[in-house]
């Protein structure tokens, strides 16, 4: 074994970014050993993972399938660990080097902080943790400490690579306009959730996939970047870029623009995560910008995709509205999938939760659980009520 390798643990392996994370460590394994792995139910990934890179070290956080017998397959069974508390524990110890928190929804919020405490290096997929957590954690880090995975944020993140932030006029934050581009609120009541789930460009998880589908990703990801990059969310415009190749831009005050294009490909960004501050081999085929064509851009309809306006409401009253905004609309996407609601019933759910909270500011952990807890409650009713 290498010293020279970085030692990654991976919290969510066998979902979207997971996997393309393992496929990143894959093709570099000569700078990249896998060490800890965690999942929540998927257990034949999680064995398959962990016999692939040798790693005993690993979670299951749904601790209901503790008795599974398939997880003697694993390569030591009895360093499988059950529960949330067990994979965050994984990753405290002194034999991992970067975290990548590739958990989906409020669940990567306490792995994030405690890891963000620890002094560990996090490539952050959960874009959920400074949603709702932003006020919290983002004290807590220090420089090269937080690497951003999300393809936008990290075209923004290099766009800012030598510049001076404070001279930032504006960060354009840009999305392929999901499946449902150019469509009125009208034509999105007839939506179902095969068309939701057929996104043009990017290879994504079921729940993410509705997210850009309704547009709430753009808004989540606005209130991220607001956190991240310390600026003032009235300054972060979404711009639809429909061949999702220019990843994000910022302006500057002197009217130059940096411009961060390249394939539709998460490997990109997670690579650069890893190897931050080096640059590796692509890890995804090229653009060949000579056949690319052309290069379309547009204001979203923030009338049709109402859940746009609904995340920047959030966004500009901070505290606690955006721990409710991200549990509401976990709670309406996942009803939506079960076809319990309709697409357009997702912002009326996030909308009446919305209403219903009482604004606080943000103090710890245990108060966004409690909120959190509260605003599933309250969706939920709202769900059932649209079902009557």
């Amino acid at each position: 074994m290498s010293e020279c390798r970085r030692r990654v643990a991976v919290l969510g392996c066998t979902g979207s970014i997971g996997v393309q994370t393992l496929d990143v460590c894959r093709q570099h394994s000569d700078r990249l050993e896998v060490v800890a792995l965690s999942a929540h139910r998927s257990i034949a990934g999680l064995v398959s993972a962990a016999r692939e890179f040798n790693v005993s070290a690993v979670a299951l956080t749904d601790s209901s399938l503790s008795a599974d017998p398939r997880l003697s397959e694993l390569p030591d069974p009895h360093r499988c660990g059950f529960g949330m508390r067990a994979a965050i524990d994984m990753c405290l110890s002194d034999e991992v080097d970067v975290v990548v928190v590739a958990i989906v929804g409020a669940a990567g919020l306490h792995a994030t902080y405690e890891l963000m405490a620890a002094g560990k290096t996090i490539a952050l997929a959960n874009k959920e943790s400074l949603v709702v957590g932003g006020d919290l954690i983002m004290p807590l880090a220090r420089p090269g400490q937080l690497l951003p995975v999300d393809s936008e944020h990290s075209a923004i993140f290099q766009c800012y690579l030598g510049e001076d932030m404070r001279s930032t006029h504006k960060i354009w934050l840009t999305c392929s306009g999901g499946p449902f581009y150019g469509c009125s609120r009208e034509e999105l009541e007839r939506v179902t959730v095969a068309d939701a789930l057929a996104h043009p460009t990017w290879n994504m998880g079921s729940k993410i996939t509705i997210d850009s589908a309704t547009l709430i990703n753009k808004g989540l990801e606005r209130i991220e970047a607001m956190h991240l990059f310390d600026i003032d969310l009235d300054r972060i415009e979404v711009l639809i870029q429909r061949q999702s190749k220019i990843h994000s831009m910022v302006e500057f005050a002197d009217g130059s623009v940096m411009a961060h294009l390249g394939a539709s490909d998460m490997r990109i960004p997670i690579q650069l995560a890893l190897s931050y501050p080096d640059r590796w081999e692509s890890p995804a085929p090229r653009v060949d910008f000579r056949t690319l064509g052309s290069l379309d851009f547009d204001a979203p309809d923030a009338d049709a995709f109402r859940c746009l306006a609904l995340a920047e409401r959030a966004g500009m009253t901070g505290g606690t509205l955006p721990c409710v905004l991200n549990a509401a609309n976990e709670v309406a996407v996942d009803a939506f999938l079960h076809e319990r609601c309709s697409f357009t019933d997702i912002p009326r759910i996030v909308e009446g939760c919305l209403d219903a909270h009482d604004v606080q500011p943000v103090s710890s952990l245990e108060q966004l659980d409690e909120v959190d807890a509260w605003a599933r409650i309250t969706s939920e009713r709202f769900v059932t009520s649209l079902s009557r």
